[in-house]
Protein backbone atom coordinates (compact mmCIF):
# COMPACT_ATOMS: atom_id res chain seq x y z
CA UNK A 1 0.00 0.00 0.00
CA UNK A 2 1.44 3.63 -1.15
CA UNK A 3 2.36 6.38 1.64
CA UNK A 4 0.28 8.84 2.53
CA UNK A 5 1.02 11.43 1.27
CA UNK A 6 0.63 13.61 4.14
CA UNK A 7 2.77 11.66 6.05
CA UNK A 8 5.48 12.14 3.66
CA UNK A 9 5.02 15.60 3.63
CA UNK A 10 5.25 16.06 7.14
CA UNK A 11 8.34 14.28 7.75
CA UNK A 12 9.79 16.61 4.13
CA UNK A 13 9.24 19.68 6.88
CA UNK A 14 10.38 18.07 9.95
CA UNK A 15 13.37 17.83 7.59
CA UNK A 16 13.47 21.37 6.68
CA UNK A 17 12.58 22.76 10.08
CA UNK A 18 15.83 20.59 11.20
CA UNK A 19 17.70 22.05 8.26
CA UNK A 20 16.46 25.58 9.12
CA UNK A 21 17.65 25.05 12.78
CA UNK A 22 21.29 23.99 11.96
CA UNK A 23 21.18 27.09 9.29
CA UNK A 24 20.44 29.80 11.68
CA UNK A 25 23.20 28.02 13.90
CA UNK A 26 25.68 28.19 10.83
CA UNK A 27 25.02 32.07 10.24
CA UNK A 28 25.35 33.00 14.15
CA UNK A 29 29.02 31.43 13.45
CA UNK A 30 29.33 33.38 10.57
CA UNK A 31 28.25 36.60 11.97
CA UNK A 32 30.55 36.08 15.06
CA UNK A 33 33.77 35.25 12.23
CA UNK A 34 32.64 38.42 10.95
CA UNK A 35 32.91 40.41 13.51
CA UNK A 36 36.40 38.82 14.01
CA UNK A 37 37.51 39.32 10.66
CA UNK A 38 36.48 43.53 10.86
CA UNK A 39 38.63 43.40 14.33
CA UNK A 40 41.40 41.76 13.03
CA UNK A 41 41.52 43.86 9.98
CA UNK A 42 41.61 46.83 12.15
CA UNK A 43 44.21 45.71 14.33
CA UNK A 44 46.40 43.61 12.02
CA UNK A 45 47.74 45.42 8.90
CA UNK A 46 51.13 44.78 6.70
CA UNK A 47 54.74 45.81 7.48
CA UNK A 48 55.18 47.83 4.61
CA UNK A 49 52.01 50.21 4.77
CA UNK A 50 52.40 50.94 8.71
CA UNK A 51 53.96 54.20 8.36
CA UNK A 52 51.22 54.88 5.89
CA UNK A 53 48.27 53.96 8.55
CA UNK A 54 46.72 57.30 10.34
CA UNK A 55 46.11 56.66 14.11
CA UNK A 56 48.56 54.09 14.22
CA UNK A 57 51.73 55.78 16.94
CA UNK A 58 55.52 54.48 15.28
CA UNK A 59 58.59 54.39 17.61
CA UNK A 60 61.05 56.54 15.79
CA UNK A 61 63.97 54.50 15.14
CA UNK A 62 66.18 57.11 17.04
CA UNK A 63 64.39 56.10 20.55
CA UNK A 64 64.87 52.44 20.25
CA UNK A 65 67.96 52.73 22.90
CA UNK A 66 66.47 55.62 25.19
CA UNK A 67 64.70 54.60 28.28
CA UNK A 68 61.12 54.02 27.81
CA UNK A 69 57.50 52.75 30.24
CA UNK A 70 55.77 49.54 30.19
CA UNK A 71 52.24 49.33 31.62
CA UNK A 72 50.83 46.77 33.62
CA UNK A 73 46.67 46.59 34.09
CA UNK A 74 46.25 44.37 36.62
CA UNK A 75 42.68 42.12 37.46
CA UNK A 76 41.45 42.76 33.59
CA UNK A 77 37.68 41.37 33.24
CA UNK A 78 38.10 39.45 30.18
CA UNK A 79 36.31 36.15 30.80
CA UNK A 80 34.63 33.86 28.18
CA UNK A 81 31.32 32.22 28.87
CA UNK A 82 28.96 30.15 26.46
CA UNK A 83 25.67 32.20 26.34
CA UNK A 84 23.19 30.21 24.29
CA UNK A 85 25.06 28.13 21.73
CA UNK A 86 27.87 30.87 21.48
CA UNK A 87 30.51 31.64 23.41
CA UNK A 88 30.87 35.64 24.13
CA UNK A 89 32.80 37.74 26.52
CA UNK A 90 30.79 38.64 29.80
CA UNK A 91 29.65 42.13 30.59
CA UNK A 92 27.47 43.16 33.03
CA UNK A 93 25.92 45.24 30.21
CA UNK A 94 24.64 42.84 27.63
CA UNK A 95 24.45 39.69 30.33
CA UNK A 96 23.26 40.58 33.82
CA UNK A 97 20.79 38.04 33.66
CA UNK A 98 22.71 34.80 32.76
CA UNK A 99 25.36 36.14 35.31
CA UNK A 100 22.72 36.18 37.84
CA UNK A 101 21.61 32.72 36.93
CA UNK A 102 25.27 31.44 37.66
CA UNK A 103 25.47 33.20 41.15
CA UNK A 104 28.11 35.83 39.55
CA UNK A 105 28.34 39.66 40.66
CA UNK A 106 27.25 41.75 37.28
CA UNK A 107 29.29 44.64 38.83
CA UNK A 108 32.16 42.63 38.63
CA UNK A 109 32.40 42.25 34.74
CA UNK A 110 32.97 45.06 33.11
CA UNK A 111 35.79 44.64 30.04
CA UNK A 112 34.96 48.43 29.29
CA UNK A 113 37.31 49.22 31.93
CA UNK A 114 40.21 47.47 30.24
CA UNK A 115 39.51 48.77 26.58
CA UNK A 116 39.39 52.84 28.23
CA UNK A 117 42.49 51.62 30.15
CA UNK A 118 44.26 50.46 26.65
CA UNK A 119 42.67 53.37 24.66
CA UNK A 120 44.21 56.05 27.20
CA UNK A 121 47.79 54.75 26.35
CA UNK A 122 47.44 53.64 23.30
CA UNK A 123 46.57 57.14 21.66
CA UNK A 124 49.03 58.98 24.02
CA UNK A 125 51.37 61.35 22.56
CA UNK A 126 54.34 59.17 24.86
CA UNK A 127 53.25 56.43 22.79
CA UNK A 128 53.46 57.78 19.26
CA UNK A 129 57.01 59.55 20.72
CA UNK A 130 58.05 55.48 21.27
CA UNK A 131 58.21 55.49 24.94
CA UNK A 132 55.60 53.36 25.71
CA UNK A 133 58.01 50.18 25.43
CA UNK A 134 55.00 46.96 25.97
CA UNK A 135 51.48 46.60 27.62
CA UNK A 136 50.74 43.69 29.74
CA UNK A 137 47.15 42.33 30.60
CA UNK A 138 46.75 39.94 33.54
CA UNK A 139 42.94 39.10 33.62
CA UNK A 140 41.08 37.80 37.13
CA UNK A 141 41.70 34.40 36.48
CA UNK A 142 45.06 34.96 36.14
CA UNK A 143 45.56 34.63 32.06
CA UNK A 144 48.38 37.01 30.89
CA UNK A 145 48.13 39.19 27.54
CA UNK A 146 51.16 41.01 25.80
CA UNK A 147 49.36 44.28 23.94
CA UNK A 148 52.18 45.55 21.34
CA UNK A 149 52.54 49.20 21.37
CA UNK A 150 51.65 50.01 18.03
CA UNK A 151 48.31 47.94 17.66
CA UNK A 152 45.28 49.63 17.26
CA UNK A 153 42.55 48.80 19.32
CA UNK A 154 38.75 48.84 17.71
CA UNK A 155 37.16 51.81 19.58
CA UNK A 156 33.84 50.94 19.87
CA UNK A 157 33.13 48.11 22.31
CA UNK A 158 31.16 45.00 20.27
CA UNK A 159 34.07 45.62 18.03
CA UNK A 160 36.44 45.17 21.15
CA UNK A 161 34.98 42.43 22.37
CA UNK A 162 34.78 40.25 19.25
CA UNK A 163 38.65 41.12 18.97
CA UNK A 164 39.04 39.87 22.74
CA UNK A 165 37.10 37.22 22.33
CA UNK A 166 39.61 35.72 19.65
CA UNK A 167 42.40 36.50 21.57
CA UNK A 168 41.15 34.15 24.41
CA UNK A 169 39.75 31.42 22.34
CA UNK A 170 42.92 31.34 19.48
CA UNK A 171 45.40 32.65 21.73
CA UNK A 172 46.89 35.00 19.79
CA UNK A 173 46.05 38.13 17.25
CA UNK A 174 48.43 37.64 14.11
CA UNK A 175 49.05 40.54 11.87
CA UNK A 176 47.77 40.37 8.56
CA UNK A 177 50.70 39.38 5.80
CA UNK A 178 53.25 38.54 8.22
CA UNK A 179 53.75 36.34 11.11
CA UNK A 180 54.17 38.94 13.92
CA UNK A 181 51.86 38.73 16.83
CA UNK A 182 50.37 41.98 18.17
CA UNK A 183 48.28 40.22 20.68
CA UNK A 184 48.87 37.09 22.66
CA UNK A 185 48.59 35.04 25.38
CA UNK A 186 51.77 34.12 27.14
CA UNK A 187 53.05 32.89 30.19
CA UNK A 188 53.28 34.27 33.59
CA UNK A 189 54.77 35.86 35.99
CA UNK A 190 55.24 38.96 33.68
CA UNK A 191 58.00 39.85 36.11
CA UNK A 192 60.53 37.41 33.60
CA UNK A 193 59.26 40.22 30.38
CA UNK A 194 61.10 43.62 32.67
CA UNK A 195 64.07 45.01 32.12
CA UNK A 196 66.46 44.69 35.04
CA UNK A 197 67.35 48.23 34.97
CA UNK A 198 63.11 49.42 35.30
CA UNK A 199 61.46 50.86 38.64
CA UNK A 200 58.51 49.18 39.41
CA UNK A 201 55.16 51.56 41.33
CA UNK A 202 51.91 50.17 41.52
CA UNK A 203 49.04 52.55 42.40
CA UNK A 204 46.01 52.55 44.68
CA UNK A 205 43.31 54.60 45.71
CA UNK A 206 44.21 53.18 49.53
CA UNK A 207 48.07 53.69 49.44
CA UNK A 208 48.91 56.06 52.69
CA UNK A 209 51.96 57.58 49.77
CA UNK A 210 49.80 60.63 48.46
CA UNK A 211 52.33 62.03 45.96
CA UNK A 212 52.17 65.04 42.63
CA UNK A 213 52.78 62.82 39.75
CA UNK A 214 54.79 65.14 37.79
CA UNK A 215 57.16 65.95 40.80
CA UNK A 216 57.60 62.38 41.84
CA UNK A 217 59.04 60.88 38.32
CA UNK A 218 60.97 64.07 37.55
CA UNK A 219 63.37 62.56 40.63
CA UNK A 220 63.52 59.37 39.28
CA UNK A 221 66.71 59.47 37.26
CA UNK A 222 66.42 59.45 33.48
CA UNK A 223 67.90 56.03 32.29
CA UNK A 224 65.31 54.43 34.33
CA UNK A 225 62.89 52.58 32.61
CA UNK A 226 59.16 52.80 34.28
CA UNK A 227 56.89 50.14 35.11
CA UNK A 228 53.62 51.24 36.11
CA UNK A 229 50.66 49.06 37.42
CA UNK A 230 47.35 50.12 37.53
CA UNK A 231 44.08 48.18 38.71
CA UNK A 232 41.53 47.33 35.49
CA UNK A 233 39.19 46.18 37.68
CA UNK A 234 35.93 48.03 38.88
CA UNK A 235 36.54 46.87 42.89
CA UNK A 236 39.68 45.99 44.66
CA UNK A 237 43.58 46.93 44.82
CA UNK A 238 46.18 45.57 43.27
CA UNK A 239 48.63 42.98 44.74
CA UNK A 240 51.66 45.29 45.84
CA UNK A 241 54.18 42.32 45.61
CA UNK A 242 56.26 42.68 43.35
CA UNK A 243 56.44 46.82 43.13
CA UNK A 244 59.25 48.93 44.46
CA UNK A 245 56.92 51.83 45.08
CA UNK A 246 52.86 51.61 46.16
CA UNK A 247 51.33 55.28 45.38
CA UNK A 248 48.42 57.56 44.64
CA UNK A 249 48.04 60.26 43.05
CA UNK A 250 44.86 61.68 44.59
CA UNK A 251 43.10 61.46 47.73
CA UNK A 252 39.75 60.51 45.30
CA UNK A 253 39.21 57.50 43.73
CA UNK A 254 40.50 57.66 40.03
CA UNK A 255 38.88 55.65 37.14
CA UNK A 256 42.01 53.44 35.37
CA UNK A 257 41.91 55.53 31.82
CA UNK A 258 41.81 58.61 33.94
CA UNK A 259 45.10 57.55 36.34
CA UNK A 260 46.65 56.15 33.25
CA UNK A 261 46.23 59.96 31.02
CA UNK A 262 47.98 61.36 34.50
CA UNK A 263 50.74 59.02 34.00
CA UNK A 264 51.36 59.53 30.25
CA UNK A 265 50.95 63.31 30.98
CA UNK A 266 53.90 63.06 33.27
CA UNK A 267 56.06 60.80 31.64
CA UNK A 268 55.48 62.98 28.27
CA UNK A 269 56.32 66.20 30.47
CA UNK A 270 59.71 64.34 31.65
CA UNK A 271 60.59 63.55 28.55
CA UNK A 272 59.31 66.06 26.49
CA UNK A 273 57.38 63.80 24.66
CA UNK A 274 54.69 66.71 23.41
Amino acid sequence: MPRPYGVKGHKKRKREESHGEGEIEKLVEEEVSLVDAVTENEVEKPADNLDNLPGIPIAPLGDTNKPGVIFILEKASLEVGKVGKTYQLLSSDEHSNFLRKHGKNPGDYRPDIVHQALLAILDSPLNKAGRVQAVYVRTEKGVLIEVKPYVRIPRTSKRFAGIMLQLLQKMSITAVGKREKLMRVIKNPVTQYLPPNSRKIGFSYSSEKLVELQDYVTTIQDDVNFVFVVGAMAHGKIDEGFTDDYISVSSYPLSAAWCLYEICKAMALKWKSL
